[in-house]
């Protein structure tokens, strides 16, 4: 049981160090703070597009 628990840890501490290489822990807040705010901007109405009239053919 031991040595499983070390194989776990080790994993554990090597993802860790791997993510702090990868600079996965550089902007906390960004994200954090990226779903409360909508970034996109509102469509703009399209212009009506004229209707054809079947009936009048």
């Amino acid at each position: 049981m031991i040595p499983l628990a070390i194989l776990l840890v080790s994993i554990a501490i090597g993802v860790f160090f791997w993510a702090v290489k990868s600079n996965q822990f550089e902007d906390l807040e960004r994200h954090g703070s990226s779903i409360l705010f909508d970034d996109d901007l509102p469509k703009k109405p399209s212009e009506p597009q004229p209707t054809s009239n079947k009936s009048d053919e």
